[in-house]
């Protein structure tokens, strides 16, 4: 009897746990960066104040290197080097596709939704109209014709992601 009773008990309590974020894999990674790099806003101009084929604001370039490569990289760095650009694009977008399926309950269209949304604002909801919307859904049309592609390569950096701790 208590064996059944520590059996139910067992099982209730492992019923209540949340469910948990399945683990985003390279081949998602990959084809949401290349969602991004293909949805990038095409200004036309030469100096636009955005770097990369991602098109990426100056003021995050810093931080986001500095979290995924272990050093700070200037804007002109970063644009000099399309890897690097690559690989800490993948890096950041590993760490935030895998927020949002979490957020989402694994719903994969959402968090891709949700991820494009953070990438062109910052926030990962209010982009439900205008121009956001437009391009949260140009995201998930690009991100659907990759996940169709069979992935050529895969992506080392991002799901080996560890930061950088500062040495002291």
């Amino acid at each position: 009897m208590r064996l059944l009773l520590g059996g139910i008990i067992v099982s209730l309590g492992l019923w209540t746990l949340p469910v948990q974020a399945q683990q985003v894999t390279n081949t998602q990674v990959e084809a949401m960066v290349e969602a991004l790099r293909l949805a990038a806003p095409k200004t036309g101009k030469t100096n636009d104040g955005l770097y990369s084929e991602w098109q990426i604001t100056p003021g995050i370039i810093p931080s986001w290197s500095k979290q995924c490569i272990g050093k700070e990289l200037t804007p002109q760095e970063l644009e000099a080097s399309p890897a690097k650009a690559r690989e800490i694009v993948s890096c950041i977008t590993h760490r935030e596709l895998q927020k949002q399926y979490a957020a989402s309950n694994n719903n994969e269209i959402t968090a891709i939704r949700r991820t494009a949304c953070w990438w062109m604002t910052g926030n990962t909801n209010g982009c439900n109209s205008g121009s956001t919307a437009t391009y949260v859904q140009t995201v998930l049309d690009f991100y659907q014709q990759q996940s169709a592609k069979k992935p050529v390569r895969q992506v080392s950096t991002s799901s080996n992601y560890h930061p950088q701790v500062p040495k002291k």
